[in-house]
């Protein structure tokens, strides 16, 4: 059960070390592009390219129960399905469903750990693999491993990452569940912390936070659905960025706006160079480049208050 790149890993994980795989849950095609075209999910299409049934239900929980059990699986694995599973389908597998989550467990539950885990400023992150239960993400943990979160990275990079882990550390932990050397170990609640899923309002740039913050959320939101701000040129998407050490500045303030310089904007203990940006109905593109063409009065506000 999985949807995006992530799960693929770990479905063709399974697939090259021999499992069989009965089955495969994925979520509904969605519109994509600016044709609307219904698209296939990942996991979906590595699913159909290796012959696998596909099952697609809205609600897992209520549509696919029957199909499930049809399929009489021994085991489930979870990897980035992004619907709930309820005990009714958790009973099916006679083994119990073991899930791939991609953070150091207890530690960044939710739908959304990784982009959670750049926003907040840490430093290492990792993959969990773990027995489902009734909660969100609350099971027995079984193994884990950790992975440094690389300077200005941002979350389609380590995701990436992540997923060849996660699937390294899923056929792992299969195999020494097989072998009984596996202890599922109860989380500490004490350390626990939970993150809701991301929504598209989290995106805008508040100037006032720290450079770090600020940071955080260019890389964590990141391609989707991406930090914004208002500006003197209309909406615009703030992709990639880098902290200025030595110059500080009034928070929202442009303090250089040159195309061979780059824009550098206040905040509320520095500055920060924005690095690649997208304007409404445009493409991705260096912020210098983006100068050229646009241009910011330096000493002004960015969001076009006192031009």
């Amino acid at each position: 059960m999985g949807t995006p790149e992530y799960g693929r890993a770990s479905l063709k994980a399974l697939v090259d070390a021999g499992y069989d795989v009965v089955g495969v849950f994925t979520q509904p095609d969605k519109p994509k592009g600016r044709g609307k075209k219904l698209a296939f999910s990942p996991v979906k299409e590595y699913a159909l390219e290796k012959g696998i049934d596909v099952f697609q239900p809205l609600r897992v929980k209520k549509d696919g129960v029957e199909a499930l059990r049809t399929l009489e699986p021994d085991l489930c694995v979870t990897a980035a399905f992004g619907q709930i599973l309820s005990q009714e389908i958790l009973d099916i597998p006679r083994l119990g469903t073991v899930n791939v989550h991609a953070s150091l467990l207890p530690k960044y539950r939710g739908s959304s750990p990784v982009q959670w885990c750049i926003m907040k400023g840490e430093k290492v992150t990792g993959v969990t693999t773990m027995l489902t239960d009734a909660g969100i993400d609350t099971g027995k943990m079984l193994l884990k491993r950790e992975c440094e979160i690389l300077e200005n990275e941002r979350s389609d990079s380590l995701l990436e990452r992540l997923s060849v882990i996660g699937a390294e550390l899923l056929i792992e932990t299969l195999e020494k569940l097989e072998k009984g050397e596996l202890c599922p170990l109860e989380q500490d609640e004490n350390e626990m912390s939970y993150y809701p899923m991301i929504k598209k309002e989290l995106g805008e740039i508040l100037w006032t936070e720290t450079s770090g913050e600020i940071i955080g959320k260019i890389h964590g939101l990141y391609p989707w659905p991406c930090a914004s701000t208002n500006s003197a040129n209309g909406r615009l998407k703030l992709l990639k960025a880098h902290v200025e050490r030595k110059i500080r500045g009034e928070a929202g303030r442009v303090l250089c706006a040159d195309c061979k310089k780059g824009l550098l904007v206040g905040t509320a203990d520095g500055a920060v160079w924005i690095d690649e940006v997208q304007a409404e109905g445009g493409k991705q593109m260096n912020a210098k480049d983006y100068l050229r063409g646009h241009s910011f009065k330096e000493g002004s506000n960015i969001q076009g208050e006192g031009l």
